[in-house]
């Protein structure tokens, strides 16, 4: 787990200003994305606990969306190149530096967890450990947003991200290991980006009974 962390970590550390001046205003021309993430910020809101974590942040972007959403919303990041931008470009706000099976979080303190294609580095082995944690750090009721890459084949697909080895999952292996972990899967979206990979855009909205 450690190494292809540390592959991880030392990718993104390099690509910080390339990465953040692609994806800081990339949900403009991405509604279903955005919208997701408007309807996961409504229903946290609805639970009042409006604690929220981004986890794999990147430059603090989404932390901020979640903020003006209404949201008490913190970013956390293994890269600690994409902690140091999100801090600068979004002072007001929280930002640690972390791992996202260890998050520096006690139990059951969130409303909810947006994991915004943060989870595909995740060999497929080691995503039980993940999304363990994060029904660790939910409340009963509270809220997790998971977008990834998907496939329509029977199994995850790793592929040459163009920052770091990553994997497509096909949605109902998804769902299954959500459900595994003790989650109740309440939405799902998944539509063609058009990528020349042939993925489809996947979110998942689960909620922790």
């Amino acid at each position: 787990m450690l190494e292809h962390q540390d592959e991880t970590r030392a990718a993104y550390n390099g690509v910080v200003e390339l990465y953040a001046s692609m994806f800081t205003s990339r949900l403009e021309t991405r509604p279903f994305a955005r919208n997701m993430i408007g309807t996961f910020a409504e229903l946290v809101r609805d639970t009042g606990n409006l604690r929220v974590a981004d986890v794999g942040c990147g430059p603090g972007h989404l932390t901020a969306m979640l903020h003006d959403l209404g949201l008490d919303a913190f970013g956390i990041d293994l890269s600690p190149a994409m902690v140091d931008h999100a801090r600068r470009a979004q002072p007001m706000l929280r930002f640690d530096e972390a791992r996202m099976e260890a998050l520096p979080v006690e139990d059951g303190a969130l409303g909810g967890v947006l994991a915004h294609y943060s989870m595909i580095h995740t060999p497929p082995d080691e995503l039980p450990a993940l999304l363990a944690e994060q029904v660790r750090v939910l409340a009963p009721g509270g809220l997790l947003l998971v977008s990834f890459f998907g496939t329509e084949g029977p199994d995850p697909v790793r592929f040459d991200h163009k920052v770091a080895p990553a994997y497509s999952w096909p949605a109902e292996q998804f769902a299954e290991s959500l459900a595994e972990a003790g989650l109740v899967t309440v939405a799902r979206l998944l539509h063609d980006p058009a990528s020349e990979r042939g993925f489809l855009d996947t979110h998942f909205l689960a909620r922790r009974p």
